[in-house]
């Protein structure tokens, strides 16, 4: 699981930097004042878009960690330490054992889960990043559906 979190790290990451080069280029080519309203928002929407991807693999290396973390064995190595959370003794003395473990990639968490039924996220990975890549890829589709209506409307307009 460790490798394949890591490839998706890679790979958010190039998407994030083709994004932003895509965003940039088109923003630079055009230029924001005599640019047609298309081609801002695509620009814009690239942009946004290259940030929740980056948002996302920066998520991504918190679960990384915490997964990293968990499958380490040894003798310390039950409860998974990336589990041991405020409070997980207590419960412990209570019956309520953490069994296992799992990642969630929407939204991006780590979730241990509890002899008796219940899960709970760890928190490993940052409470503003969750929240980010869901508004920043909101800007990105309303842009590229803006610029699909700006562009259709133009096309419209010219008698096309």
């Amino acid at each position: 699981m460790f490798l394949l979190i890591l490839l998706f790290v890679v790979v958010a990451v190039i998407v994030a930097v083709g994004l932003c080069g895509y965003g940039g280029r088109t923003l630079a080519d055009h230029g924001l004042r005599r640019a047609h309203a298309a081609a801002v928002l695509r620009g814009l929407a690239a942009l946004a878009g290259g940030g929740a991807c980056a948002l996302y693999a920066w998520g991504l290396l918190a679960v990384c960690g915490a997964v990293m973390t968990a499958e380490d064995g040894g003798t310390d190595s039950s409860p998974a330490r990336s589990c041991r959370t405020a409070g997980w003794q207590e419960r412990s003395r209570e019956g309520v054992e953490i069994v296992d473990h799992r990642v969630t990639y929407v939204p991006l968490g780590f979730v241990c889960e509890t002899s008796d039924g219940g899960s709970y996220d760890n928190g490993d990975v940052p409470g503003y990043v969750n929240p980010a890549v869901f508004g920043l890829a909101l800007v990105g589709a309303g842009g590229v559906i803006g610029s699909v209506f700006v562009s259709e409307r133009r096309w419209v307009r010219a008698g096309g």
